[in-house]
């Protein structure tokens, strides 16, 4: 996958443009509030892939796991409309046992309009946590703060 598409890494911190659509807002014009949770989930996602960790693939292998949101603080701070650019920053915070810890901030015209805190356990498809595996931890590790 093009990395164009996927965003991209600089400095520890992944960024990924999102462009509004008219189907990201609600009757009022603006952008629906879950929709930022969307735009961040899109930014976690292409992270992990960009670091080399697919989801389609951890899901598939014989010791099938994957990450799932234990909790979530988010902050709405602005909004947003049809046409705007925003941009989603990206940075993993910990990594320990079963657990990832991200932040993440949405910009728009470089002021923060949104931002969320998130930590992830990861499960083994019986549903049970289980340790992140080395192979992950070092594709990981190299971009926490």
């Amino acid at each position: 996958m093009s990395s164009d598409i996927s965003g991209y890494i600089k400095n520890k911190i992944h960024y990924l443009n999102v462009r509004i659509y008219y189907e990201d807002t609600d009757f009022s014009g603006v952008v629906y509030h879950a929709n930022y949770l969307k735009f961040s989930e899109r930014g976690r996602s292409d992270f992990l892939r960009l670091v080399g960790i697919n989801h389609s693939e951890l899901i598939t292998q014989e010791d099938a796991s994957f990450f799932v949101v234990l909790n979530m603080y988010s902050e709405f701070l602005q909004s947003s409309k049809i046409d705007d650019i925003l941009n989603v920053k990206s940075s993993f915070t910990s990594l320990s046992g079963a657990r990832l810890n991200m932040r993440q901030d949405i910009l728009k015209d470089n002021q923060v309009i949104f931002k969320t805190t998130t930590e992830f356990a990861f499960l083994k498809k019986n549903g049970k946590p289980r340790k992140v595996p080395d192979d992950i931890i070092k594709k990981i590790e190299p971009y926490i703060f």
